[in-house]
């Protein structure tokens, strides 16, 4: 982790963030030479450390109007493939009433100001990607953004053609008077509306009644630039007199190097430079994650050259003895314990003694790796007038500022430029700046811009993974049938290890959300948690403990209705009762209606075919989930052959997000998930021996191929008017628990491990 706390709640609007948003619509629409606009294009082609004058106060903000009539907005969370590049500009572009098909877009770099405290805040608006948060953490503030910039726009032309603001309307990017029939391009009124003085009131948003755009399928806006190669990743961008570097980093846990022989590598053609990387505090949160040397050279291929020839005896560390098996069993050991209770409603132990039936079961999920396509990369300029510039593809690039201002001793963050680029691929990895760290503290040693390239191994072997743990639940019925009671017992490797003045005692507040299903749905409940201990470093991975917390509850659901003779969706919807809404204290809040949820279960059911007759050796199944504020429910079918062979022809998805900005984002975000939570539940491990991860390269760590993928994935939403939740990881959760519920119809096996991998041919 970078030292610092991240929050990936959405943001809650007070009347200082508006006048933000409202500040940046003011500054922004004014007009700008044509210059300016090439600038962007330059921009979309290579990144470079040279200040943009977009984003340094001369314009500024969020829209930019030009003479013209480009109109080009910002969009201020990083871009991984979210679609934020594309729903965030349509918030703004829906209030400013322009063509959206003509407006360009762009990405923000880091604006924060200082405060009088010393400590800094946003300049205009949060920026940050992670939590599933961009659409609906700017929902308002967007589309406030929009309609102040075309309450200006108007003023404008009210102005030059002396006529009431109410006369006037816009479509398209055009101001109209029907009445002297005059009519202006906004392009035309930019300068004049750019020197009108802005008012602290703000305009009224548009009803959604009126939305021509919010609604409506988008194409990604930067598509072509993606398939056609233009568009820069963070291992894509140079500046000059940049050199390169990789680091050998101890393979164990917390190991530090005992010696070091640099002399091969350094009589390698092209290797500049060997830098020692100390490890953090062991009792401190992660700065950079381990200890290691930086290899500096003229060209990665001479740097890996050089780490190659880099003699080091490590000494293996604190947690020497661990593996993936001694871990496991550890976590069943401590399980046969009293752990932290974390939440405990009604008398659990009553109710199981008086039950009439008491269901049980036990699931494990090991460590996960985010695996992005994109490797993890940084390069920094430290110079000597005390300035940084760092260009990364990173979740969090305030983040990057803090940690680079920590690694170094600075105290001023406002020497400290970040330019964040496109990311290829997050998944929560890169919510942490290690990498970003790496590459100041290497820079500054060698004295020089440097680029830290992570390989592939570097990237499987130093990962942030998804917390691995063994799940116990149990479950109580009466002679009615009603559940009466309920409880998770949960030992894991918390992800909040090493997280910045957290103690031990609060780690399950990763593990465990007190208002997840049943919550409030059963009389009694309770949660408990075993901190296990474990050398991995651990992080946010995909609707981080949703993710594990969906699989064994859906499939545990699905135990219990065959055990019961009930229908797995028949027994869902019972204890799910009518729509209300229940308080809902974590992530995704402030209440949780279980009428949604079921809504989103019938129409996955009834769209996918639930229930009807299948073919021998084929099965279909079910899950449901509630996360980051939205509802989703899976319907996957499988075929499985005698010999193990299994397939996936479909997957029927229904989905509630609330409002809907952009169909055709919502349907991406679903389908990738889908995909993404295929390969994990089929395939993905990270192995520990001897404390240190063995797992390295694709060939160990099988991302699902093509061939396996789905050729039908159905997404089906029910819009209901609601302000947008998150929808980037919705379609992950329910699909381990569909898929192996699917398999159970199929072939009367349960699936209590994850991943799959060969137990179907056992």
């Amino acid at each position: 982790m970078d030292g610092a706390p991240i929050n990936t709640q959405p943001a809650s609007m007070n009347r200082r963030d508006v006048f933000r948003y409202a500040s940046a619509a003011g500054a922004l629409v004014i007009a700008a030479p044509l210059t300016a606009c090439g600038r962007q294009t330059v921009r979309s082609e290579a990144v470079t450390a040279e200040p943009d004058p977009w984003f340094e106060g001369q314009i500024g903000g969020f829209v930019k109007i030009l003479p013209d009539n480009t109109v080009v907005i910002a969009y201020p969370n990083p871009e991984m493939g979210q679609g934020v590049d594309t729903s965030l500009p349509m918030l703004i572009a829906e209030e400013l009433d322009v063509d959206f098909e003509s407006v360009e877009t762009v990405q923000m770099p880091l604006e924060i100001m200082p405060l009088e405290d010393g400590q800094y805040t946003w300049k205009y608006v949060g920026q940050g990607s992670g939590g599933s948060t961009s659409v609906s953490g700017h929902w308002e503030g967007l589309r406030q953004a929009g309609a102040m910039a075309r309450h200006l726009i108007l003023a404008a032309a009210a102005t030059r053609w002396s006529v009431p603001v109410s006369e006037l309307t816009t479509s398209n990017g055009v101001v109209r008077h029907d009445g002297s029939n005059q009519r202006a391009a906004y392009g035309e009124l930019a300068e004049e509306a750019g020197a009108i003085a802005q008012s602290e009131e703000q305009p009224a948003l548009k009803p959604a009644s009126e939305f021509t755009l919010i609604g409506t399928p988008q194409k990604t806006k930067n598509a072509k630039t993606i398939v056609t190669g233009k568009a820069v990743y963070g291992i894509d961008a140079e500046i000059p007199g940049m050199a390169h570097a990789v680091i050998a980093r101890c393979p164990y846990f917390d190991g530090t190097a005992n010696s070091v022989d640099d002399s091969a590598a350094r009589a390698i053609p092209g290797v500049i430079d060997v830098v020692k990387i100390d490890r953090p505090p062991l009792d401190g949160p992660y700065t950079v994650q381990a200890e290691g040397y930086a290899v500096v050279a003229n060209s990665t291929w001479a740097a890996m050259k050089g780490r190659e020839a880099l003699e080091i005896e490590w000494d293996r560390g604190p947690f020497a003895d661990e593996s993936s098996a001694s871990f496991r069993a550890h976590c069943e050991e401590l399980l046969e314990g009293e752990g932290q209770i974390v939440r405990d409603d009604g008398d659990f132990d009553a109710a199981v003694a008086s039950a009439a039936n008491v269901y049980e079961a036990r699931y494990f999920e090991p460590y996960i790796s985010h695996s992005p396509l994109e490797p993890q990369n940084c390069i920094a300029d430290v110079k000597e007038d005390g300035t940084v510039t760092i260009i990364a593809p990173t979740q969090m690039p305030s983040g990057a500022s803090r940690i680079v201002a920590q690694v170094l001793g600075m105290e001023d963050r406002m020497k400290i430029k970040v330019l964040a680029t496109r990311l290829g691929g997050g998944f929560g990895r890169r919510l942490s700046n290690d990498y970003v760290a790496e590459a100041a503290l290497v820079s500054k040693a060698a004295g020089r811009p440097v680029q830290v390239l992570w390989t592939r191994e570097d990237d499987t072997r130093h990962d942030f993974f998804r917390p691995s743990g063994v799940h116990h639940l149990k479950a109580a019925f009466d002679e009615n049938g009603a559940m009466t009671a309920w409880t998770q017992r949960l030992a894991s490797a918390s992800k909040y290890y090493r997280r910045p003045n957290l103690p031990e005692t609060d780690y399950w507040q990763a593990e465990l959300y007190t208002d997840d299903f049943p919550a409030q749905l059963v009389d009694n409940m309770r949660l408990e948690y075993f901190s296990a201990r474990s050398g991995a470093p651990r992080g946010s991975w995909r609707a981080p403990a949703h993710t594990a917390n969906a699989f064994v509850i859906q499939s545990f659901l699905d135990e219990i209705a065959h055990q019961r003779g009930e229908d797995p969706l028949e027994l869902r919807l019972r204890i799910l009762g009518e729509p209300r809404d229940l308080p809902y204290e974590n992530h995704g809040g402030p209440v949780f209606n279980p009428g949604r949820l079921a809504a989103c279960l019938r129409l996955a059911a009834e769209r996918g075919g639930y229930g009807e007759p299948m073919p021998a050796g084929s099965g279909r199944g079910i899950s449901g989930h509630f996360t980051f504020g939205g509802y989703v429910a899976e319907v996957v079918d499988v075929e499985v052959d005698s010999d193990g062979t299994l397939r996936v022809p479909r997957v029927v998805a229904a989905v509630d997000v609330g409002t809907v900005v952009n169909p055709s984002g919502i349907a991406a975000q679903l389908e990738s998930g889908v995909n993404d939570g295929l390969s994990t539940a089929l395939h993905l491990a990270i192995s520990v021996e001897n404390g240190r991860v063995v797992t390295g390269n694709f060939d160990t760590y099988p991302i699902m191929r093509i061939a396996e993928a789905p050729p039908i994935v159905e997404t089906h939403i029910i819009d209901n008017g609601d302000p947008p939740a998150g929808m980037g990881e919705m379609g992950l959760p329910p699909l381990a628990p569909a898929l192996t519920n699917a398999i159970f119809q199929a072939t009367g096996k349960r699936i209590r491990d994850l991943p799959i991998a060969d137990q179907l041919r056992v």
